[in-house]
């Protein structure tokens, strides 16, 4: 599938969403204005209702356009970026050419293989339209973006068109030591209806150990996150998706997040669930991995499960979360094989919401206790003192 096939409607699907978040910043018009801009050119069946800018497009501000596109680069200083160091290097990207990178791909292929190096990938405010791979050979690299809500690497792969679902990434991570501050990635393929066959899509795979991700977005639908393998750390991150939208077999800490489910509305009295949190991948009891949600939030549409055991020894956590009524009672569902239920891991703690009410969650649901629930509320879960350096 080709970008000039993108339809608007996901683009404004997808930043509503986070326009609607109240404890995230929402897109500034800028970032939503080159995101329309982009599909004005590239797509022919933009309906101009669904803008929700207006545009002007008079003299004075096209002569006003001009004089800013000429002077684009005036906010760049002049010694940025800064000469390398015996421990750290800065690549520069910018899509308007102020850098000597006007793609990520580009700035990642040019780090060294096997660098000890910590380099960092400044990308400036924008729109990257590209399928970017940080292979295993580039271990220590950072994506340092403006803004989840100003800088965002965007493709639209599906599993059809990628063959397969773990190849449908528009951002995929395979090297060691992986970090990405203030940066959104996004997966802009057609919503997927219910039962559609190859629609999934996801927006950034992370199969490198030892990642973590500060104040960043991941947009989807289907199968947004892959937190496919290796230790992993979210901090204050937006997650969106509707269907499975947090799978994988990593081990991951996932905290003060805000997951919103982006599922169709389901009228009052339907019982019907048309969508799911996590699908975590655990396949037997010894592998370490699994999902731990801690004061995160949960809301948005639908009527959805925290889990579906996607492999039989599934283990996931939520502590001290926020959980709209948009969770179903039963809370969580065993991929309809009843033989799993004596082996999955589906755990609560001090949660709260009207989603949050534990009484008609299914026997296999585990309410913990404090004892129990101690080994998934901080970030030992994913031996950080080993590996996680602080946010700087």
């Amino acid at each position: 599938m080709s970008l000039p096939g993108t339809p608007f409607s996901i683009f404004v699907a997808l930043l509503a969403a986070a326009t609607a978040c109240t404890h995230f910043m929402t897109p500034n018009p800028l970032f939503v204005r080159n995101l329309i801009d982009f599909s004005l050119t590239f797509s022919s069946s933009v309906i101009p209702s669904t803008i929700p800018y207006k545009l002007e497009r008079s003299h004075h501000n096209h002569h006003h356009d001009k004089k800013t596109i000429q002077n684009i680069c005036d906010d760049f200083a002049p010694d940025f970026p800064p000469p390398d160091t015996n421990t750290t290097s800065i690549l520069c990207v910018d899509r308007n050419g102020c850098c000597n990178f006007t793609t990520v791909q580009s700035a990642v292929d040019a780090v060294g293989n096997f660098s000890a190096k910590r380099t960092t990938v400044w990308i400036n405010s924008g729109i990257y339209f590209e399928k970017v791979i940080v292979p295993k050979t580039k271990p220590n690299i950072t994506f340092q973006g403006q803004g989840y809500a100003s800088t965002a690497i965007v493709w639209n792969d599906t599993a059809n068109s990628s063959h397969g679902t773990f190849y449908s990434g528009s951002v995929q991570v395979f090297a060691t030591n992986f970090i990405a501050k203030n940066i959104s990635f996004m997966n802009v393929a057609p919503i997927p209806l219910p039962g559609d066959v190859g629609a999934q899509a996801v927006a950034i795979r992370v199969a490198g150990d030892q990642a973590a991700f500060w104040g960043c977005g991941f947009f989807g639908f289907q199968d947004t996150l892959h937190d496919d393998r290796g230790r992993h750390y979210f901090k204050d991150c937006y997650i969106q998706g509707s269907i499975d939208f947090i799978f994988g077999n990593g081990k991951s800490f996932y905290e003060n997040c805000q997951l919103n489910s982006m599922a169709n509305p389901v009228p009052a009295g339907v019982k019907s669930i048309n969508g799911a949190v996590t699908a975590n991948g655990r396949a037997s009891m010894d592998e370490n991995s699994g999902f731990a949600f801690v004061n995160c939030s949960l809301g948005g549409t639908g009527r959805i499960w925290l889990g579906r055991a996607w492999r039989p020894f599934s283990r996931v956590v939520f502590a001290y979360t926020f959980m709209s009524d948009i969770v179903a009672p039963e809370g969580w569902n065993d991929f309809n094989d009843p033989m799993r239920d004596q082996t999955i891991f589906y755990g609560e703690y001090m949660c709260t919401g009207g989603g949050a009410n534990t009484t008609m969650r299914l026997p296999y649901v585990q309410r913990l206790n404090d004892t129990q629930a101690s080994p998934y509320l901080n970030m030992s879960f994913i031996d950080a003192d080993q590996w996680l350096q602080p946010y700087t």
